[in-house]
């Protein structure tokens, strides 16, 4: 008498398991659907930008206009607005890698408990609610003269920033390979240089990403920007609800592409760097 094997009795009783041809054509399935998902929203929003009228029960708008653009590239109202967010966000990247640097690399050099004090005081800004955190900037920043101004939203942006920023130079730091520094002071370089000649090239990658993760954080920021900028500091994201507001749909689409388009970037430019250290490390 033949005895089935383990797999083939669990493939009668378990409907769940597939054959490697039915799971092949399943996860083809789920990544059609997955992607369908994903790009659907965007090509609507796409479509929505360029409409001049778009009502019930209209499958398709009547008529098309580029106006919505026309106006990102302008550079007052919507297209003044991304190159401020952009600036801003630029800044705060910056200064986010300039302060979060040294505090990482001196909580990657602590041990025990010390260590995760230092990681819990750095990630309270991140666990605060945006609205609790953004009232006390305000206050901070307007009695220092910098309530309304661009300088004070970046200082606003810089506070999650720098919380991020300093667990991600944690993790870099605490796998990081000190002894080449050593070695170069034990040839004779100061410290100046064995930062900007050895460090810094060794940190090129965790750097640009760190830019690119401070510089989404300020992008997105809509709370920490209204209540800092007190309406002053027109950034995109406040451009687009002051647009979902009045009901001008199609600049509220076109804004939102925009507001999507530097994440999608970032994902697409870590994805390729990714690719390329598989290639390096093979």
């Amino acid at each position: 008498m033949r005895l089935g094997t383990a797999e083939e009795g669990r493939g009668k009783r378990d409907p769940l398991f597939l054959r490697p041809s039915s799971a092949v054509a399943t996860r083809a399935v789920l990544l059609a659907v997955l992607g369908v998902s994903a790009v659907l929203p965007l090509a609507l929003l796409a479509v929505w930008s360029v409409s001049r009228e778009w009502f019930y029960p209209a499958l398709w708008p009547p008529r098309f206009t580029g106006e919505s653009w026309r106006s990102l590239a302008r550079t007052g109202g919507v297209g003044g607005s991304v190159v401020r967010s952009a600036l801003l966000a630029a800044a705060t990247g910056a200064l986010g890698c300039a302060v979060a640097l040294p505090v990482g690399r001196a909580l990657a050099g602590l041990g025990g408990w010390r260590r995760h004090l230092g990681a819990a005081l750095a990630f309270l800004p991140v666990a605060a609610p945006p609205i609790a955190l953004g009232t006390g900037l305000q206050f901070a920043l307007l009695r220092v003269g910098l309530g309304g101004t661009p300088a004070g939203v970046t200082l606003a942006h810089l506070v999650p920033a720098a919380g991020y920023l300093t667990l991600y130079f944690l993790g870099v730091f605490t796998v990081f390979d000190a002894r080449v520094e050593e070695e170069a002071r034990s040839l004779g370089a100061t410290r100046w240089q064995v930062f900007g000649r050895v460090t810094l090239p060794m940190l090129r990658r965790p750097l640009a990403e760190a830019f690119a993760l401070g510089f989404l954080i300020s992008w997105s920021q809509v709370a920490l920007t209204l209540l800092v900028g007190a309406g002053q500091v027109r950034t995109l994201p406040l451009e687009l609800f002051s647009y979902l507001r009045s009901g001008q749909e199609r600049y509220a689409a076109a804004g939102a592409l925009a507001l999507t388009l530097p994440p999608l970037l970032a994902l697409a430019a870590a994805r390729f760097a990714a690719r390329r250290a598989e290639v390096v490390a093979l």
